[in-house]
C-alpha cells in the first residue's frame, strides 16, 4: 500500500522527537546569578560560615533564591538579579575578609529531575554569557635570566664531570663568564663546553691576570628562547583551563609576547585567576643542617637561604635545586596514610636520576619542598583598581629521607584536599615557563550577554515567522506539515547542541538562522515535485510517493556540498568561525531528517491509505 510506513519508523521518529524535547528542554530554564564562596590555605568553608554569609545577607536585605554547601566547592548562593549578586559580593568581601574567595558566577538552573537524563543546557559563549577576558603579558626577560641560571648549573656539572675546575661560574649581560685560574684550564674549558653547547657563541678574555670564558647567545637563539617560552606558556593554560572544565575557551598568541584568554561563564572568578597566573611549580631542595638559621642572619651562609614554612617559621635550605617542577610528568591529589591531603607526584627520567642520586647519598637528612608561585593582588587606590605582582616561596613540606626514592613518591603537609587537588592541577597542567602579568582584564556581565541572546532569539523567531507564512500560504495544508517539522528540527538542533555540550555563540545563532531557511528547502522541492506529478494526471497518493522518492536525491547532494563545506570552516576556522560551522553542519543532518521522514510520515498519517480526490498542496 502506498504512503505508508512500517510501525518501526513511526516509534523511530517519536523517540527521537521525545528525546530531542527532553534534551532541549535545560535550555528553556536559564542560569541564575551566583557566589562562589571557597576557602584559602588557612580557613575552611562550613556550616558556621554558611550560617554567618546568610545571617549578612539577611541583615542587608539581599534576596537570594537558594544556598547549597559543598565540602569540596564551598558554598553556592544563587541570587535573584544581578543586582543582588553585585551587591552581596561587596558584602561578603568586606566583612568575610581575605580568608575566603568570593567568586562571581552563573549557575545552572536545570530541574533536578533532568539531571536523570543526563540533560544539560547548551553552554554560551563570551558574547551571550558573559565572562572573562584576559589579554596577558609574558615576561620574556625572567626567561632569558631563567636561560642563564640554567646554562650556569649545566656549565658546572659538565666541567665537574671533565674534574675541570673554575674558580666562579655567574650569569652576565648577554649570557654566562666563566672564569679560571690559568690560561690552559681555560682553554680545556672552552674545548669542552663548546663540543656539548652548539647553541650558544664562546669567546676567551685575559684581565687583570684572570682567563674567562665567555659564552653569548645569538640573535636567533636568545629569539628562539622567547619563542618557546610564549608557545609553552600557551600550552600550558590550554591544560589549566580544560581542567578547570571551561566550556569552549579561547586561547590565542597576540604579537610577539601577548597571550588573550577568553573564559565564558565566568565572572570575576579569583579561583581562575590564580590558576591561571600561577607560575606554580616545585623545587625540591635539602635542609642545611650544618649551618642554622641564627648562621644565616648574623653572617650569611654561602650556598644557603632562608625560607619560610607555612606556620611562618624560618627554615635553612641549599640553594642547589635538586629537581623542579618542569621534571614532573604526573600529579594527583590522593590522602597519606594517616588520611591527610597529599599530591602523588611522577617525575621524567632525568628527574628520577636526580632525585635518585640525591636520596642515595642523603638518607637520613631532611629534604623540603618549596612552592613557588606568582600572586597578582588588586587594591583600590584613590578610587582605582592597581595590580601588583609578587613572587611567594613557601616550604609546604619537610621531611627525613628514609631510603632511596626516584621516579614516584608523595607529598605531604598541604592544609586540605582542596590545596591538594589545586596543586596537582598546576603540576599536571605543567609549570609556567615565565611568570605572565594580566595586562587587561575585562567581565563582560551577563547582563550585555543576555541582550545579545534576546537579539539572537529575534532574529530566529522573526525568520521563522516569514518562513512558517510563506509555507502557509504558498503550500496550504502541506505548509502546514513543513512548519511543524521546522519547529521540530529547531528543537532537534538545540537538544544535539545540548548533548555535545557545544558552545552557543553569536556566529552559532546565525547559523541557526541560516537553518531556519535552508530546512524548508527539502519540502519545497518535495511539494513542487508532488504539483508535477499531479498536473500530468497521477493520483494524489501516487504523486506523494513519486514527490518523496524522486526529490531525495537532489536533496542529499545539496545537503552533502552544503555540509562539505561547514566541515572545512570547522577545520580551518577557529573560535566563532567553528560555531557557525557547527551549528550549520547539525542543522543540515536534523533538516534532513525533519524535511524527509517527519514530513513524510505526518502525511501518511493524514492522507495515507485513504481515497483522496484533491491535496492541499
Amino acid at each position: 500500500m502506498l504512503n505508508q510506513y512500517p510501525l518501526w519508523k513511526y516509534i523511530l521518529i517519536v523517540v527521537v522527537l521525545i528525546a530531542g524535547g527532553i534534551y532541549a528542554l535545560p535550555n528553556l530554564y536559564g542560569t541564575d546569578p551566583a557566589l562562589q564562596i571557597s576557602a584559602t590555605r588557612k580557613t575552611v568553608v562550613d556550616t558556621s560560615t554558611q550560617k554567618q554569609v546568610i545571617n549578612l545577607l539577611d541583615g542587608a536585605k539581599i534576596g537570594y533564591r537558594s544556598y547549597t554547601l559543598d565540602p569540596v566547592t564551598g558554598l553556592l548562593v544563587r541570587f535573584k538579579n544581578v543586582e543582588g549578586q553585585l551587591h552581596a559580593a561587596d558584602l561578603l568581601r568586606e566583612q568575610l575578609g581575605d580568608g575566603y574567595t568570593i567568586a562571581q558566577n552563573l549557575a545552572a538552573a536545570t530541574p533536578h529531575w533532568l539531571s536523570w537524563f543526563n540533560a544539560e543546557p547548551m553552554y554560551l559563549g563570551l558574547d551571550l554569557r558573559g565572562g572573562l577576558y584576559f589579554l596577558m603579558e609574558v615576561d620574556t626577560d625572567t626567561v632569558v635570566k631563567q636561560a642563564k641560571e640554567r646554562y650556569v648549573n649545566d656549565f658546572r656539572t659538565t666541567l665537574r664531570g671533565e674534574k675541570i675546575r673554575a674558580l666562579s661560574i655567574a650569569p652576565a649581560a648577554d649570557g654566562v663568564r666563566l672564569k679560571f685560574r690559568d690560561a690552559a684550564t681555560r682553554d680545556k674549558a672552552h674545548s669542552a663546553l663548546r663540543g656539548e653547547y652548539h647553541e650558544l657563541v664562546f669567546s676567551d678574555s685575559d684581565e687583570a691576570a684572570a682567563y674567562y670564558v665567555d659564552a653569548r647567545f645569538s640573535k636567533a637563539g636568545l629569539l628562539d628562547i622567547k619563542k618557546y617560552a610564549l608557545s609553552q606558556n600557551i600550552t600550558t593554560l590550554r591544560k589549566r583551563v580544560n581542567e578547570l572544565g571551561v566550556a569552549e575557551p579561547i586561547i590565542q598568541q597576540q604579537g610577539d609576547s601577548r597571550i588573550v584568554v577568553q573564559l565564558p561563564g565566568i565572572q570575576d572568578s579569583a579561583r581562575a585567576k590564580s590558576i591561571l597566573g600561577a607560575t606554580a611549580t616545585l623545587e625540591f631542595r635539602l635542609v642545611d643542617v650544618e649551618h642554622s638559621v641564627q648562621d644565616a642572619k648574623s653572617g650569611g651562609v654561602p650556598g644557603s637561604r632562608i625560607y619560610t614554612e607555612t606556620n611562618g617559621q624560618p627554615v635553612l635550605l641549599k640553594k642547589r635545586v635538586i629537581v623542579t617542577g618542569d621534571r614532573i610528568t604526573n600529579a594527583s591529589s590522593a590522602f597519606d596514610e594517616n588520611g591527610r591531603p597529599a599530591v602523588m607526584v611522577t617525575l621524567d627520567g632525568v628527574g628520577a636520576r636526580a632525585m635518585g642520586n640525591t636520596t642515595k647519598e642523603n638518607v637520613g637528612k631532611p629534604m623540603a619542598v618549596v612552592f613557588i608561585e606568582q600572586k597578582t593582588d588588586t587594591k583600590l587606590v584613590n578610587g582605582k583598581k592597581v595590580q601588583s605582582s609578587h613572587m611567594v616561596e613557601e616550604v609546604i613540606n619537610v621531611a627525613t629521607i628514609q631510603g632511596v626514592f626516584s621516579r614516584r613518591f608523595q607529598i605531604t603537609g598541604l592544609a586540605s584536599s582542596n590545596e591538594s587537588r589545586d596543586l596537582a592541577l598546576l603540576l599536571r597542567a605543567g609549570a609556567l615557563v615565565a611568570p605572565i602579568h594580566i595586562v587587561e582584564e575585562r567581565t563582560i556581565g551577563p547582563s550585555l550577554g543576555q541582550d545579545n541572546i534576546n537579539r539572537g532569539m529575534s532574529s530566529v523567531m522573526i525568520g521563522l515567522a516569514f518562513v512558517v507564512a510563506f509555507m502557509l500560504f504558498y503550500y496550504r495544508g502541506f505548509g502546514l506539515i513543513a512548519n511543524v517539522a521546522l519547529v521540530m528540527n529547531i528543537v532537534l538542533i538545540v537538544a544535539v547542541l545540548s548533548l555535545m555540550q557545544a558552545t552557543l555563540t553569536l556566529p552559532g545563532i546565525a547559523g541557526i538562522v541560516l537553518t531556519v531557511g535552508m530546512a524548508v528547502d527539502a519540502n519545497v522541492l518535495i511539494f513542487e515535485r508532488i504539483r508535477e506529478e499531479l498536473r500530468v494526471g497521477n493520483t494524489p497518493q501516487a504523486s506523494i510517493n513519486a514527490g518523496y522518492a524522486k526529490a531525495l536525491s537532489t536533496i542529499a547532494d545539496s545537503n552533502i556540498t552544503t555540509l562539505i563545506a561547514a566541515v572545512v570552516l570547522f577545520i580551518l576556522g577557529t573560535g566563532p568561525i567553528q560555531g557557525f560551522a557547527v551549528t550549520l553542519s547539525v542543522g543540515i543532518v536534523t533538516s534532513m531528517f525533519t524535511a524527509i521522514m517527519v514530513t513524510r510520515a505526518i502525511v501518511n498519517l493524514i492522507v495515507g491509505g485513504r481515497r483522496i480526490k484533491d491535496l492541499s498542496i
